[in-house]
């Protein structure tokens, strides 16, 4: 059997591929294609929906990579057998050799090298001196020590009154949402709630927790409370993930009378907050939003953007009396962190050597954010002193897809709107784009000069 689908595309903002993906979803989900059905060829469905035939190709190969289809040389594409597939079917991120390719990589703030791999070093080799034989399992009550030098650590944030009790440690900020949501949510179908345009680990924990993820709009100042409520009304969700002081990737930033609105709303509808503080401002003026429902605020952070990311060293500050069930969570997933970074880190907090560390790299990055800023001026720009990306609205003549196959071919890599929207998210035309530490200064600023002549010639072409 095949088919003479034709989907409406205007139903699905952003870039057409990305469209037609969404819509393959939908119409696999809701029965309208059933197994084994024959889809339209590439040039067929093309014509039909005004669209270049590279669009088309590119959505029925993403949707086969998912196992919606099935493509069989010399027959055609087929809507695939739908059975149940185990684990992730998409990569949290994508690695690519740029240095063999030649490319300079903005997509992620790569922090720069200060000297952290000496250092490292030789906090290890002090720790180590000091083990006994690392060889036993590692139990939490180990990290007792560690979780009170987190608390030093935190001092200068504004987060209520909290102690080593109320702390779990994790491995990276990553594992730490999971945590957060294995923690909370219960029953078959649970909802968490986020930003529309919001960090893509998000959704990934929700996934392996079993959830769905339900964007929130949002505007300048983050998510929108009269949006916030109306979700909780219609989804009866459990969770809300935020990043209310430079929020990732619009750089919004929550001022007092919006976060005091959501936590109403927290308070109405019985959600508990996760507040996402990995990409942290150096300074901010507000305060956060566990210090205003302490009994609901679950508060993330890592060592990732301010250190190291490769030693997966991450905390959570929980809820009043919610310490406990977070550590036991963390057991159950893993023990407790390994004894060589546990250590290590315990040595680079105790030695004041975390924060040299800190202060070196908050220099690094702030001198290469301005290179952005300084280079992409008269743009449409947002950006927040001390986190390490601007986001960038697109001039009219631009898409996100088609500026980012340009820088792509000019060899910078970027991340557009899109890759941070959900399913039937909204997504500007806009990218993000990361003060790279992992290159020099003077190799970003030709990098930025590059992006701006491309944004000051828009092509003709917007089929796709």
């Amino acid at each position: 059997m095949d088919t003479n689908w034709r989907p409406d595309l205007a139903a699905y903002p952003g870039p057409k591929y990305l469209a037609l993906l969404r819509a393959l979803r939908d119409a696999i989900r809701d029965g309208e294609l059933p197994q084994g059905v024959q889809l339209p060829t590439v040039r067929s469905l093309a014509w039909a929906l005004g669209v270049t035939p590279g669009t088309v190709s590119r959505a029925y190969q993403m949707a086969t990579q998912e196992g919606l289809l099935a493509a069989t040389v010399g027959r055609g594409t087929f809507v695939a057998a739908q059975s149940p597939r185990l684990g992730p079917t998409q990569s949290l991120f994508v690695e690519i050799d740029t240095e063999a390719r030649g490319l300079i990589d903005l997509r992620s703030p790569q922090l720069p090298d200060v000297g952290q791999a000496g250092v490292l070093g030789m906090a290890m080799a002090r720790a180590g001196a000091r083990a006994n034989g690392w060889r036993p399992y590692p139990s939490q009550r180990g990290e007792a020590g560690l979780r009170a030098l987190v608390c030093d650590w935190l001092a200068d944030c504004r987060l209520g009154a909290f102690g080593p009790d109320d702390l779990v440690l994790t491995h990276g900020g990553q594992n730490a949402l999971l945590l957060v949501m294995l923690c909370c949510l219960r029953g078959d179908r649970p909802v968490v709630l986020s930003e529309d345009l919001a960090y893509p680990g998000i959704r990934h924990a929700a996934r392996l927790a079993r959830a769905e993820v339900v964007g929130v709009e949002m505007d300048h100042e983050g998510i929108l409370p009269e949006a916030l409520e109306a979700a909780c009304r219609r989804h009866g969700a459990q969770v809300l993930v935020l990043t209310p002081d430079a929020q990732n990737p619009t750089a919004a930033s929550m001022g007092a009378t919006r976060r005091a609105e959501v936590i109403r709303i927290a308070r109405a509808y019985d959600l508990q907050v996760i507040e996402d503080h990995c990409y942290a401002p150096s300074q901010c003026d507000q305060p956060a939003l566990r210090m205003l429902a302490p009994e609901r605020c679950w508060y993330v952070g890592s060592l990732s953007k301010s250190i190291s990311a490769a030693l997966r060293f991450g905390y959570i500050v929980c809820p009043r009396g919610m310490g406990e069930a977070g550590r036991l969570t963390a057991q159950h997933g893993s023990f407790a962190l390994g004894a060589p970074v546990s250590a290590t880190v315990e040595e680079l907090l105790r030695s004041g050597t975390a924060t040299a560390l800190r202060h070196a790299v908050q220099a690094g990055m702030e001198q290469r954010l301005q290179v952005l800023v300084k280079g992409l001026a008269g743009s449409d720009l947002a950006f927040v002193p001390g986190v390490p990306f601007v986001w960038l609205h697109l001039p009219q003549g631009w898409r996100g897809s088609t500026f980012t196959r340009a820088a792509e071919a000019a060899g910078i890599l970027l991340r557009q709107a899109d890759e941070y929207a959900l399913i039937h998210g909204r997504a500007p035309h806009a990218v993000r784009v990361a003060a790279c530490g992992g290159i020099e200064t003077g190799r970003l600023a030709e990098a930025v000069a590059v992006l701006a002549r491309l944004l000051a010639q828009p092509p003709s072409d917007m089929a796709v």
